[in-house]
């Protein structure tokens, strides 16, 4: 549906424009307040090393409970249902977390899909293969760096029909950003497709950091060690466009989180892409 503004609106309620948000001075303030005190170098580099072990943390310390399952992926990425049926489709999850997406689709019957899910986290990758729906017959989760080659070591390059990328480019550095989007283009086949969603520019978290969270211009540490970024559209069109990638789309996603029993109606901004693979690679 288009609004009057001329944005979409998506099934689940979710906004697509091509604007970024724009802030009130109160807002403005509290972004230049988080420059008062900035993360050190080498606490940022310490930050970086460790990065595996704070994601194995959090999972200890969360198990499956911290993240939803991901119902509303069929309804915002059609390419997960526009296919013939009889065909054999292999999908990979890069940066799996315990599983929030396959699983959904698995029990959504997609039992043409032969599933490879990777994550930086070892028990994240325990989680999914203890997961009840966890079928060994089609399915294989594994521990891979994404700013690495070892994803290859299980998948083979040029072999994977859609790929997904959901919430996790932004806990990576930017620095490693292209290496990421060069792993995911190599593993897709030609005409293969890359679905992503992360957080966007001046998303209500990014605002809520207090000093001492910052580690780069929209990049912070969390209170667990874990990281995250904020991204603008023209910095995924860069990345992913530069990386090979023919868009398909590439925009903000405005939402609002409700729990009513809590009390809660805030405010979130989301980046959302389809990123296919050329046919002629």
């Amino acid at each position: 549906m288009e609004t009057d503004e001329g944005e979409h609106v998506g099934d689940n309620g979710d906004i697509f424009v091509h604007r970024i948000k724009e802030l009130t001075e109160e807002e403005k303030q509290r972004l230049e307040s988080q420059n008062s005190r900035l993360i050190p170098e080498a606490k940022a580099a310490k930050l970086e090393r460790d990065a595996k072990r704070h994601w194995d943390i959090f999972y200890k310390r969360n198990e499956t409970k911290f993240f939803r399952d991901r119902h509303w992926t069929t309804r915002e990425f059609q390419e997960l249902i526009n296919f013939d049926p009889e065909q054999r489709i292999v999908y990979l999850e890069l940066g799996c977390g315990v599983g929030n997406m396959i699983f959904p689709l698995v029990q959504e019957g997609f039992s043409n899909f032969h599933f490879y899910a990777c994550d930086f986290s070892p028990r994240a990758v325990e989680f999914v293969k203890s997961n009840p729906l966890f079928d060994e017959s089609r399915m294989k989760a594994f521990c891979a760096d994404l700013t690495t080659e070892d994803l290859f070591e299980n998948v083979e390059a040029n072999s994977v029909d859609i790929a997904s990328l959901i919430f996790v480019l932004s806990a990576i550095q930017p620095s490693s950003w292209s290496q990421v989007a060069k792993l995911a283009f190599r593993a897709l086949r030609p005409g293969g497709v890359l679905l992503f969603r992360d957080y966007g520019r001046y998303d209500m978290a990014q605002l809520r950091f207090k000093p001492g969270h910052k580690i780069a211009d929209n990049f912070y540490m969390r209170q667990d060690g874990t990281r995250s970024y904020y991204f603008t559209e023209e910095e995924l069109l860069k990345l992913f466009t530069d990386t090979g990638f023919e868009v398909l789309m590439n925009t903000y996603v405005q939402r609002r989180t409700v729990n009513f029993k809590e009390g809660i109606d805030v405010p979130r901004i989301f980046v959302q892409g389809k990123y296919r693979k050329p046919t002629n690679e």
